[in-house]
């Protein structure tokens, strides 16, 4: 292999991410809240956008792991953690998680 190759497939590698496991399957769906969507898609896609005033914050990446409730996306190297005060649950019938601060329902 080349070492171009031998780059290319490495951050390949690195960009990979791990899909939603089993006791973590109530995190998928579309989530929305004032000023905030995410998504997190079963094989582990995670979209996010945030706007705060004129700013807009955007994530585009792969799950790499869960930590307690919290869960990292990113790839080579550069990763975020998205804080959640609340796991989901269901609020009578509408499904509700709390995520840096925000609460959010999901789309049915």
């Amino acid at each position: 292999m080349t070492r171009a190759g031998a780059v290319a497939a490495l951050l390949l590698l690195a960009s990979c991410g791990i899909a939603v496991p089993a006791d973590r399957r109530d995190y998928v769906g579309i989530w929305r809240g004032p000023n905030m969507t995410l998504e997190i898609q079963p094989g582990g896609h995670v979209e996010y956008e945030r706007r705060r005033g004129a700013a807009t914050t955007s994530v585009s990446a792969p799950l790499q792991s869960f930590v307690g409730d919290d869960f990292v996306v990113g790839a080579i190297g550069i990763t975020t953690t998205f804080h959640v005060q609340r796991r989901p649950y269901l609020d009578g019938m509408i499904w509700k998680i709390m995520v840096d601060s925000v609460e959010l329902t999901r789309d049915p």
